[in-house]
């Protein structure tokens, strides 16, 4: 959490500066980009914190694998469909999903990076957990 977590906060603001400022998004854009980008990042950034190797090494389990990128697709098209209009979404432009596609990748590779160093701090000399004691012998 408190490594991971204000990588995520500050991708959300960077969401919030392109859709106000790049995109000029309403409350209806607004509010549908957020919820497209929050869910890529929150879903995708499972498949660097299931493990704590290289991601594209640890292969997930096929259903893990589907079911994610599943839930993905579908709320990246969600806004496209009558479910969409239903929810308050709004279709968001071409460039807002070429912008995302640009932070997803780089949330992600952030979050490998945090996740790396935060191991590597953990299993160094400031580890958190206490010695174990030794067994008489």
């Amino acid at each position: 959490m408190l490594v991971i977590g204000p990588i995520s906060s500050a991708f959300d603001f960077l969401t919030f500066y392109v859709m106000l400022v790049v995109l000029k998004a309403d409350e209806t854009l607004f509010q549908t980009g957020w919820f497209v980008e929050s869910l890529c990042t929150q879903v995708l950034v499972i498949f660097i914190i299931r493990t704590r190797g290289n991601p594209f090494k640890s292969r997930p389990h096929p259903i893990l694998a589907a079911t994610s990128l599943a839930v993905v697709v579908i709320g990246a098209v969600l806004p496209f469909t009558p479910l969409g209009r239903y929810f308050g979404f709004t279709p968001p432009p071409a460039k807002f999903y070429l912008i995302l596609a640009a932070m997803v990748v780089v949330y992600l590779v952030l979050v490998e990076l945090a996740k790396k160093g935060f191991y590597r701090w953990h299993s160094g000399a400031h580890s958190l957990t206490p010695p174990r004691a030794s067994s008489p012998g």
